[in-house]
């Protein structure tokens, strides 16, 4: 059964720094595009960020130039390094593929950003 499983979540200051983490368990997701995807409070959840297979990464323009996303094929890792954090950046992150599926979603792991 594949899994993906986020980490790396917390509670941080405006303007700080988290690594994100997920980890797939199989080896299906190398040959998938994946993406990051988050849902604040109240808010529809949306894309973040996606990185395909030859590691061409896209950003949404709200994280654009702050978040990083990249993938370590041989660990079946995806990360998100996020970088000049804003409260507005607080939700539950999770990855997923690229387009999202149903039976791909985890718990998350969730991001404050607060003073």
């Amino acid at each position: 059964q594949v899994q993906l499983v986020e980490s790396g979540g917390g509670l941080v200051q405006p303007g700080g720094s988290l690594r994100l983490s997920c980890a797939a368990s199989g080896t299906f997701f190398r040959f998938r595009a994946m993406g990051w995807y988050r849902q604040a409070p109240g808010k529809q959840r949306e894309a973040v960020a996606r990185i395909r297979t030859d590691d061409t990464a896209y950003y949404a323009d709200s994280v654009k130039g702050r978040f990083t996303i990249s993938r370590d094929s041989a660990r079946n890792m995806v990360y998100l390094q996020m970088n000049s954090l804003k409260p507005e950046d607080t939700a539950v992150y999770y990855c997923n593929t690229v387009p999202s599926s149903a039976e791909y979603w985890g718990k998350g792991t969730l991001v404050t950003v607060a003073s």
